[in-house]
Formats: C-alpha cells, sequence, structure tokens
C-alpha cells in the first residue's frame, strides 16, 4: 500500500503556479516582441493633429497622406 503525506497536494498546486507564471511570462514576451497593431503610424497620427488643430488645409493634408501611403 502507498502512503501519501499531506505535502503531496501542495506540490501538485506549487508545480501548476510555476507553470502558469512560465506561461503568462511567455505570453509577454510574445506580445511585446511581435509585430505591433497599434493602429496609424505616428506620421499619420501627426498628420491628422495637424489637420485637426488647423495648420494644414484639406488639400496639403490629402497630398501628404497620400505621400504616407
Amino acid at each position: 500500500m502507498m502512503w501519501q503525506s499531506p505535502m503531496m497536494g501542495w506540490m501538485w498546486i506549487w508545480s501548476l503556479a510555476v507553470l502558469a507564471v512560465l506561461a503568462g511570462l511567455l505570453w509577454l514576451a510574445v506580445r511585446w516582441t511581435g509585430p505591433q497593431r497599434s493602429g496609424p503610424t505616428a506620421a499619420r497620427r501627426i498628420l491628422d493633429e495637424r489637420y485637426a488643430r488647423g495648420e494644414i488645409d484639406e488639400d496639403e493634408y490629402r497630398r501628404r497622406r497620400a505621400g504616407l501611403a
């Protein structure tokens, strides 16, 4: 007959906790190093802001936007 101590349950819990932490770290590493899909580029965002503030007119905005594409 095999005898199990109460510590055997804790070993399973700690093992699962360590695996969960490692999986979370792996997920974060992939997310941080993967391709960035955060919307418009910095140049496009600056152009949009300049147009919104009235620094450039619509014709210049469209011309510069076409140049970015």
